[in-house]
């Protein structure tokens, strides 16, 4: 049985969020938690914290052993981007763009 957790609106872009979740595609999920506890970027927290969330799902609500879990799909799509400006010199401006994200992980149970 597959459970879904969701994060959305992530203040990270997506391509720096997908560096995080390449690392974590594929593994159980104690060894996902543990590489993200000591992984030093922003949006590691917001990973580990989904994946929490959804591993507590599964334990709670559809009565899935935490310890046979594995991340079966995990992808950051792009969210709404803010755009700021800022002015520049001569009356001109520039536009800063504030990405986001939407996350989503996918655990599964293992089959043995």
């Amino acid at each position: 049985m597959e459970v879904t957790s969701k994060n959305t609106g992530v203040r990270v872009s997506p391509r720096k969020m997908r560096l995080v979740v390449d690392m974590v595609r594929g593994r159980d999920v104690d060894e996902a938690l543990a590489l993200l506890k000591f992984t030093p970027n922003k949006s590691a927290i917001e990973v580990q914290r989904t994946i929490k969330a959804a591993r507590s799902d599964a334990e709670n609500v559809h009565d899935l052993d935490p310890d046979n879990l594995y991340i079966k799909r995990i992808f950051a799509d792009e969210g709404p981007t803010f755009k700021r400006w800022r002015a520049r010199a001569r009356g001109r401006v520039n536009q800063t763009l504030k990405r986001t994200s939407h996350l989503t992980v996918v655990l599964e149970e293992k089959e043995s």
